[in-house]
């Protein structure tokens, strides 16, 4: 792995972001299939999306409960 991803997922599990958000950031980032229908979440969603950009744009927005 590249130092940025490394960075990237440092950072947002030290704002405290959301677990989906992170997995779909990171499954957006390797190019990794979606997961399973029944499991997307809007976070998720997010992350992965994020993830494909090789941005944190929308992190903020899913800071965990």
């Amino acid at each position: 792995m590249d130092q940025r991803y490394h960075e990237t997922i440092e950072k947002l599990e030290n704002m405290n972001i959301d677990r989906d958000y992170v997995l779909g950031w990171i499954g957006g980032y390797l190019h990794n299939p979606h997961r399973e229908e029944q499991r997307v979440t809007e976070a998720y969603s997010a992350g992965y999306s994020d993830g494909e950009k090789q941005e944190t744009t929308h992190a903020g927005d899913w800071k965990a409960k």
